[in-house]
């Protein structure tokens, strides 16, 4: 396929944000698009994340944000007609307070989360043992519990969102890299890339902990960093999780993917701050310290391999959503502090809206990029 010499719109980053873009924007009947990946779809953050889906969220608007993804989700594979399966298994998210005050905090996020129609549930720990067996009890005060969270596979996620927005007449071009952003009087002129010039008036930047390289191109400091996260994956097992087991105190999150295999991760903001994929010995052992306390069968399960990634971090460990002041025609989808995956189809709508200059679907005015600089930060407490 021949790279045009002009588009529409051009999408850097072909994660799972970038392809949903993508689709949104085809599906609402934008013509020519490109989007633009140096390597392949989901190599990136999406192909290395836990793959996780809940919408229990301690703000309103990131319990928005997901309740449209998970509901997006329960649909793909119908509405992106995709002939596979983008195995969204909603076996509910279990999340422990490891102490009053996280139980206190809980009470709160279960009011919100009940007033927005998420049945979310507040537990005993003998009640969360009831869900998930072989956890220990004596490690928690209480806990939390949605039935319709879950978790699904980002390969085949991302591949639903490209292949349907390229039957809509997306131009997808993998192993082109971006080598340079053409301004002119602070407008968006084209995009140079590995391949040849695109001329074009309208950028998506969704290159995950790379678009701050991207913004860069254009004289744009995007206020993020990629950081190295880990995961650790053991040998199969029978079905002895149902849930996701995640603790915010406990810094950990623990799942059985379908094969049987178990599949945990915990955030350390000493990670390297780089594009390393490399792992490490004190992950392996703070993160089965922690597991085998809560989930003590655990203890005797072999590892067989760990891997890394990378989270694209914002100040708050909130998403940057929307245009760039400085530069008519730049909007940033980026930010998404480990979030990304389980917000890719609100993600896609919200950046659709804004191009479109529609109203926005949810309210994300204060995720702008100016809010660093304003100082009006948006904290949320439930991440991991």
């Amino acid at each position: 396929m021949i790279l045009p010499k002009t588009a529409s719109v051009v999408i850097v980053g072909g994660g799972v944000s970038g392809c949903s873009i993508a689709w949104n924007l085809a599906h609402r009947g934008v013509k020519d698009i490109v989007l633009l990946e140096k390597e392949t779809l989901a190599n990136g953050s999406t192909g290395r994340c836990g793959a996780g889906i809940r919408m229990q969220w301690g703000a309103e608007m990131n319990s928005h944000l997901a309740q449209y993804s998970v509901r997006f989700f329960e649909k793909a594979n119908e509405t992106l007609e995709y002939e596979r399966d983008i195995e969204f298994d909603q076996s509910g998210y279990l999340i422990v307070a490891a102490n009053e005050k996280e139980a206190v905090q809980f009470k709160k996020n279960v009011a919100l989360q009940n007033r927005l129609g998420i049945p979310t549930v507040y537990l005993t720990p003998k009640e969360a043992q009831e869900i998930v067996p072989i956890i220990d009890t004596s490690q928690f005060v209480a806990a939390t519990f949605c039935p319709e969270d879950g978790h699904l596979n980002p390969f085949h996620t991302t591949e639903a969102f490209a292949k349907s927005a390229e039957r809509l007449g997306v131009k997808i071009f993998k192993h082109t890299e971006v080598t340079g952003i053409d301004v002119n009087q602070g407008r968006i002129e084209a995009v140079e890339t590995s391949r040849g010039r695109i001329s074009t008036d309208t950028v998506v930047v969704a290159a995950g902990g790379w678009s701050k390289e991207i913004g860069a191109m254009a004289g744009v400091d995007i206020p993020i960093y990629a950081q190295r996260h880990q995961i650790l994956v053991t040998e199969p097992l029978e079905p002895v999780l149902g849930p996701m087991v995640m603790g915010f105190d406990y810094n950990i999150y623990i799942q059985q993917v379908p094969h049987g295999s178990i599949i945990m991760g915990r955030s350390d903001n000493t990670e390297p701050r780089d594009f390393r994929v490399t792992s490490g010995w004190r992950f392996t052992e703070e993160m089965t310290e922690t597991c085998s306390k809560l989930l003590p069968p655990l203890s005797q399960v072999n590892i067989i391999r760990q891997w890394s990634g990378h989270y694209c971090m914002t100040e708050d460990a909130q998403p940057i959503y929307g245009p760039v002041p400085e530069v008519n025609g730049m909007y940033l989808a980026c930010g998404f502090s480990g979030h990304g995956f389980m917000l890719a189809p609100a993600t896609g709508q919200l950046i659709t809206d804004m191009i479109l200059g529609e109203p926005l679907t949810i309210d994300v005015s204060n995720l702008d990029v100016g809010r660093f600089q304003r100082g009006e930060l948006v904290f949320e407490s439930s991440v991991v």
